[in-house]
């Protein structure tokens, strides 16, 4: 059986929509949470790796010295042509790892926006990344696109929501595996971001409208299919 690892940097970001569906495919599922101080596992013992978001910044060292190694790891894995997903604060650590910037974006993004395909989107993810979606979005930072990826989405407030490096890692600024549920427990968490700003919703406006989390979970489990492949 096929095993996907996963990084947690905080206790109240876990996978959302994404945890049901890999155990439904039949993944064993393993997870090291940074914050409370577990071991990362050998590089050579999972098939595939996730790694998941939080609100601190990737230059964080001094509170959350776990960071530089989850660095190095992150750099080991992907040498060896580890499928890796980053998401959020997971896709910021990745560019960071490929030699890309990593910034204060000039507006925090945080709730329901459109984001945008980009013309380079390669042929095998056409199919299951629209060429316009609203996601959910909460981030503040933001990464330049590191050397050889190709963009996949840019919005309005972003021009890098999404990379794709060689056929292996893809980074993911926004949202796809949020559940209202998980939406909730990050207000309740977060809830002192949400100030009044251009790109910013409010609590009710992001908990609204159940049929959007169905749409960006079902376009979460349609891009693993073809990013972790189920095991045969």
């Amino acid at each position: 059986m096929a095993h996907i690892h996963w990084l947690q940097h905080v206790p109240f970001e876990g996978l959302g929509s994404m945890e049901g569906w890999l155990l439904e495919q039949g993944y064993n599922l393993f997870c090291t949470r940074l914050w409370a101080g577990d071991p990362l596992p050998p590089v050579d013992s999972f098939s595939g790796l996730i790694v998941m978001g939080g609100p601190m910044g990737i230059y964080d060292l001094g509170e959350h010295p776990w960071l530089e190694a989850e660095k190095e790891f992150l750099r080991e894995v992907i040498d060896r042509g580890t499928p890796t997903l980053g998401i959020c604060l997971g896709a910021q650590l990745l560019a960071d790892v490929l030699g890309a910037e990593v910034t204060a974006n000039p507006e925090k993004e945080i709730g329901w926006f459109p984001v945008l395909r980009s013309s380079e989107v390669p042929e095998d993810f056409q199919d299951v990344l629209p060429e316009k979606m609203t996601v959910f979005h909460w981030h503040g930072d933001t990464f330049s696109l590191p050397e050889g990826a190709i963009r996949l989405y840019s919005s309005t407030a972003c021009v890098n929501q999404a990379f794709l490096y060689g056929k292996h890692v893809l980074g993911l600024q926004f949202h796809l595996e949020t559940t209202r549920e998980s939406a909730a427990t990050l207000i309740d968490n977060c809830r002192a971001e949400l100030v009044t700003a251009p790109w910013i919703m409010s609590e009710q406006d992001m908990l609204y409208g159940g049929e959007r989390y169905a749409e960006i979970n079902s376009c979460m489990h349609q891009l693993l299919k073809v990013f972790f492949p189920p095991p045969q």
